[in-house]
């Protein structure tokens, strides 16, 4: 009669990237948090009392042991204050995309060249089927090749304008402009906590006469094209959002058309 088969046991190593504990903080980054907020405390204490430093303490352990969705409350400020920043400055605002107005130009003139700019935004991959990934891949890869000329990539994040998800107003009376009231704050809180992955392409071609625009404009089409068949939706800029892209991707327009 044979032996059954042993029993294999496989032992996993711990984790390289498992935040280490400082006793009853989550790292040490946190303690360091508690201590500078009882620092602060301690050098109120000549003007306020010893008493000050009670308060501080509790607001540094908190700081350093609370966790609101994985993230510290001093974490959740600093993104907030961000965000507040970027929606004050407008500049770095995503706007619905709609029918140019006539007279808008897509095309900068440099002394010696012209410039467009096509903007698009992102594609989720992680879920896709490895053979769709590598056709992805090849179709990227293409699409790099087919640039042909002097060409900038720039890929940023850019906070969601809320806009296009918001309710009409103004708002019914009752029971539906409160579903509409919770709706909007609802859409505000979502964009607050996501942003939108934005790529700005920018080609130029040397010259500046009629050829030279026409062998620009076949490019963008082309490029434009390439973008679609990867599951995007690029749009072409035009007017003032044309120079706004190309002064984020620091390239200097020394005239204008």
């Amino acid at each position: 009669m044979s032996d059954p088969d042993p029993e294999v046991r496989a032992l996993l190593p711990e984790r390289l990237d498992r935040p280490l504990r400082l006793g009853p903080f989550p790292s040490a980054r946190d303690a360091l948090k508690f201590l500078a907020w009882t620092a602060v405390g301690a050098l109120l204490v000549p003007s306020s009392g010893p008493a000050i430093v009670v308060p501080f303490g509790l607001a540094g352990l908190g700081v350093a042991i609370v966790r609101i969705d994985g993230r510290a409350p001093d974490d959740w400020v600093v993104r907030l204050l961000r965000w507040q920043v970027r929606r004050l400055g407008g500049r770095e605002l995503v706007t619905p995309s709609g029918t140019p107005r006539s007279g808008e130009r897509s095309i900068v003139r440099r002394s010696d060249s012209l410039l467009a700019v096509v903007r698009t935004a992102g594609v989720p991959l992680a879920y896709l089927p490895p053979a769709e990934l590598a056709r992805r891949f090849e179709l990227y890869r293409d699409l790099l090749r087919a640039l042909g000329g002097p060409a900038a990539i720039h890929a940023a994040r850019t906070p969601i304008h809320p806009a296009p998800y918001l309710p009409a107003e103004p708002a019914p009376p009752g029971a539906e402009g409160v579903s509409r009231a919770g709706y909007r704050e609802l859409v505000g809180v979502i964009v607050r906590r996501r942003s939108l992955r934005q790529v700005c392409v920018a080609i130029g071609q040397a010259g500046t006469d009629a050829r030279s625009l026409s062998a620009l404009e076949a490019r963008t089409a082309e490029l434009i094209g390439r973008l679609r068949a990867l599951g995007l939706r690029p749009t072409r800029l035009r007017g003032h959002a044309v120079e706004e892209a190309l002064h984020r991707m620091g390239i200097r327009v020394e005239g204008r058309r």
